[in-house]
């Protein structure tokens, strides 16, 4: 039986990005050895879209209330994208400290996430 899901998020510095995960995200990690840390995330969905190619995968973080959560990321110094509105959600992105991106939402839509 499947337990769980471990997504890896590939970055020019890596150590950053853990770091922000630990310490600006809060979120909770094991060391899996020599410093190599492994985050417990949130609940999680996941979703199948249309595409003209295989393995492309997107990271989204999803929140209650996108503008407060943005506002509590800025006063941790974190920079956010320009919010944009879809049909599914209003939308943003994190900038890692490694240079990369991940998206945050505010979900329109019915989530699989029991809470």
């Amino acid at each position: 039986m499947i337990s769980g899901a471990h997504i890896i998020i590939y970055s020019k510095d890596p150590e950053a990005d853990r770091a922000f995960f630990r310490d600006v995200l809060k979120f909770p990690a094991v060391d899996a050895g020599h410093g190599w840390l492994i985050f417990a995330l949130p609940a999680a969905e996941v979703a199948f879209h249309p595409s003209e190619k295989n393995d492309l995968h997107e990271l989204y973080f999803m929140c209650d209330d996108l503008l407060a959560t943005m506002k509590s990321l800025k006063g941790k110094k974190v920079g956010c994208g320009p919010v944009h509105e879809e049909r599914w959600g209003s939308v943003t992105t994190i900038v890692l400290p490694g240079g990369g991106k991940i998206g945050l939402y505010q979900a329109k839509h019915p989530t699989a996430i029991k809470g």
